[in-house]
């Protein structure tokens, strides 16, 4: 078959393109940005509305696979957009082109877990109303020891840390499910076409409390026993505020929903997985016995809570210089470069805090991060190549000087080396 995947670039599309292959079909990526040379689909769910656009994408495709989702809305990426009315475009053009087996990774949870689930189950809700083998599949938390996303990677990067805060004492209960069976319970839906127009949670084999399964990932580090610091409700709602103004980073509202809440299948859950798509997924032990970690997944996981510390570092460190700068006196300037004219002085003056402001807001905003962070690694090696020949005596202050600029670049070159390509 040849499969149209949406969502193909994200966490959970990695899985499916690659189980999808191993089992002898023809997976398409539908993505937004297209790889050169490539049989990509170009799509963008915050737009593509009209099941008009669908159409011409859906020629010589056989089966459907919706994995597209998003954790944090933009002003574009909203939940309405992409969770409901571009797979609402999809399906209705599936209908009218005769593409009738869809599949959509939907997600498990009551829609007053949060917008998230809901908008989720309205685009489900939407895809029942059509003529068309369809068939939802709702998992539970999606792991995987060989890569993690969203709320995922921020439960692995809590895991990773020596004291781990517990909020609400980590009695939290999910039943959580490899990614890797995910994707094979997809396979097993194409090759079950009698099975559609109902819903099947997608669930691991044991329901684990929160601690428990932070301590599993922690052993799986090879981490030292673990030490658990419990965290009041306060201290969760303040971070969630916080990583919802800053508008990114680790913690958002909807991942905070999804881990504050049971997140568990019906008791008949296993045995309907079992009967309907022949599927029996492991446990989380299971799951990361089969695959031992490796140092850059400790490192990966700890740079994840690092990150935001590290841009915010940066960020109020262009700012403070900024304002340092302008509120430096004319003579101190001028005392730094003798017989350069003053005009010089205080034009350079002025345009060094005008770039230092302009990095910080723009590392603030996280758009085109990498380019911002090259600019401000050459602003400040511009700096300390400037000053350091003409102004040789900052070398040597009591404070540091120039100097400190040294580290400030190395954690630049650090940030940079960490980022991923987008």
């Amino acid at each position: 078959m040849r499969v149209l995947v949406t969502g193909a670039g994200g966490f959970l599309g990695g899985f499916m393109l690659g189980a999808l292959r191993a089992a002898g079909h023809v997976p398409v990526r539908a993505v937004r940005r297209p790889a050169p040379g490539s049989d990509d689909v170009a799509c963008d769910f915050a737009r593509d509305t009209d099941p008009v656009v669908w159409g011409p994408r859906l020629a010589g495709i056989d089966a459907v696979v919706n994995v597209a989702g998003i954790l944090r809305e933009t002003r574009d990426d909203t939940f309405e957009r992409v969770h409901v009315a571009a797979p609402a475009a999809l399906y209705r053009a599936c209908a009218a082109a005769g593409v009738r087996r869809v599949i959509q990774i939907s997600a498990l949870g009551a829609p007053d877990d949060g917008e998230f689930i809901a908008s989720k189950h309205r685009g489900d809700a939407v895809l029942a109303t059509l003529d068309l083998d369809w068939l939802v599949l709702r998992p539970g938390l999606v792991y995987s020891a060989a890569g993690a996303y969203g709320g995922t990677r921020l439960l692995r990067a809590l895991a990773a840390l020596p004291l781990i805060p517990l909020p609400q004492r980590g009695q939290q209960e999910l039943q959580p499910v490899a990614a890797e069976d995910l994707a094979q319970a997809v396979v097993a839906a194409l090759a079950r076409p009698a099975l559609a127009r109902t819903v099947v949670e997608v669930v691991g084999p044991e329901v684990l409390t929160l601690r428990a399964y932070l301590a599993h990932w922690h052993r799986w580090f090879g981490l030292p026993p673990a030490r658990w610091l419990p965290t009041p409700r306060i201290a969760s709602t303040a971070t969630v505020a916080l990583g919802e103004g800053w508008g990114r980073g680790p913690l958002c509202r909807a991942i905070w929903n999804l881990l504050d809440r049971r997140r568990v299948g019906a008791a008949d859950a296993m045995p309907q997985l079992q009967a309907k798509l022949g599927l029996a997924p492991r446990t989380l032990a299971q799951a990361l016995a089969e695959r031992p970690a490796h140092a850059a997944d400790l490192w990966q996981a700890r740079w994840y809570l690092l990150r935001p510390f590290a841009l915010a570092t940066l960020t109020a460190l262009c700012v403070v210089s900024a304002l340092a700068g302008l509120h430096t006196p004319a003579a101190a300037a001028q005392a730094l470069l003798p017989g350069w004219p003053a005009a010089l002085v205080h034009a350079l003056a002025l345009g060094g805090s005008g770039a230092d402001l302009l990095f910080g807001i723009w590392i603030a905003s996280g758009w085109r991060l990498r380019r911002a962070l090259q600019g401000l690694a050459l602003l400040v090696l511009a700096y300390t190549l400037g000053l350091g020949v003409f102004a040789p005596t900052l070398w040597l202050e009591p404070l540091g000087g120039l100097l400190k600029n040294l580290p400030v670049l190395v954690l630049i070159g650090t940030v940079l080396a960490l980022e991923p390509r987008r």
